[in-house]
């Protein structure tokens, strides 16, 4: 998210920018009315009119707030313009400024949503439903395929031709081009990575057409489909309950929907978890970790669960944890319960940052939140 300095002088930016275009178009609308331009214009063609126009000074700061892809298409027709007369210049000016002085100046945009809902809602709940609009972060279509998980993105392109796909795969991170390469079929894995040898320079055309064939099938496919398993979601409020409350839930429904429960188990990531951490991650976590809540997270752990964080810090270490424990007396179980909570969360969000590794019950697999 930008700094509230970043978002001051972006709108500071923009309302100079509204003030200096003001400005021209006061002139330009103030002059004897210019015969029906000649030459019609498409709607790329026009901005590209409006920009040229503009000149250096104030065209620089539009140009600022444009992504990649609006920068590409208006600088490609900007390129072949050629002449474009005086008259149909100030025709469109006259047209633009009419219609922004028509329209009420409101503008619906991403950044202005986005603005509006963290004046109502919890950062946390805007991050996830502007995700949903935005699909995958990225300023072009490869950044975007870069943060698609390798599993989403294997099992749309096992549909498109060997070719397609291996033009996108070269335009991946080798490391994230390989995991998507192993999860496709063999067959077409093989004939993508022999294309791939073959493969020279790939004609401008094809890419944008790849592009856009990712832009309106698979990106705004990936959009409508990002909503969460019931179970996943069911598994996340199961592990913020405390320990009675969550066995209540469980065993209620062990008797009516026994699957489902096994799966929201499944799913679930809680505190005797914590031994799937390797050591080195295990003592990256109690680094991040007050030792005061891991004492009283310890304190009413299992004897394994106990063991493992012992045997991942030195000798001298372990026994002052074992006498903070000891020092704490009796506690409550809903404050052990909330200090677990603290290590169980802290670890996600650490695994999720790439910072620590939680493996599965196999050797070779791996969690990731």
């Amino acid at each position: 998210m930008p700094s509230a300095y970043a978002e001051q002088k972006s709108e500071k930016d923009l309302s100079g920018v509204r003030q200096d275009i003001g400005g021209l178009m006061a002139e330009l609308a103030s002059r004897p009315q210019v015969a029906a331009a000649k030459r019609k214009l498409t709607g790329p063609e026009r901005a590209a009119v409006l920009m040229l126009a503009l000149g250096e000074r104030l065209g620089t700061k539009v140009f600022s707030l444009l992504d990649d892809d609006e920068l590409r298409e208006i600088s490609v027709v900007m390129s072949s313009l050629g002449t474009i007369e005086s008259e149909t210049v100030e025709q469109l000016l006259l047209e633009f400024v009419g219609r922004m002085s028509a329209s009420g100046a409101l503008l619906g945009n991403y950044d202005a949503t986005e603005r509006l809902l963290q004046q109502y809602l919890p950062a946390e709940r805007v991050h996830g439903i502007m995700d949903d609009i935005r699909g995958p972060a990225g300023r072009n279509m490869w950044e975007k395929l870069a943060n698609v998980q390798e599993e989403v993105l294997a099992n749309y392109l096992k549909n498109e031709y060997p070719q397609t796909v291996a033009v996108v795969l070269s335009k991946l991170r080798a490391e994230h081009a390989a995991r998507v390469l192993s999860i496709l079929p063999e067959d077409l894995s093989l004939d993508v990575v022999s294309r791939m040898l073959r493969m020279e320079s790939v004609q401008k055309d094809v890419i944008e057409r790849v592009e856009q064939t990712l832009r309106t099938e698979f990106m705004y496919n990936l959009s409508q489909k990002r909503r969460r398993d019931a179970h996943e979601l069911m598994a996340e409020i199961f592990n913020n309950f405390d320990r009675h409350t969550e066995q209540r839930f469980l065993v209620a429904l062990e008797t009516s929907n026994r699957d489902s429960a096994e799966r929201i188990k499944a799913l679930m990531f809680t505190f005797d978890d914590l031994i799937k951490l390797d050591a080195a991650s295990a003592q990256t976590l109690m680094r991040n970790i007050d030792k005061d809540k891991l004492a009283l997270a310890l304190k009413g752990a299992s004897e394994p669960v106990r063991q493992f964080f012992f045997a991942s810090m030195s000798t001298r270490a372990a026994k002052m944890l074992v006498d903070d424990m000891q020092a704490l007396g009796a506690v409550r179980l809903r404050d052990v319960d909330e200090a677990q909570a603290l290590l169980v969360n802290k670890a996600k969000e650490m695994a999720a940052k790439g910072e620590i590794l939680i493996a599965k019950n196999r050797g070779d697999e791996e969690l990731v939140y």
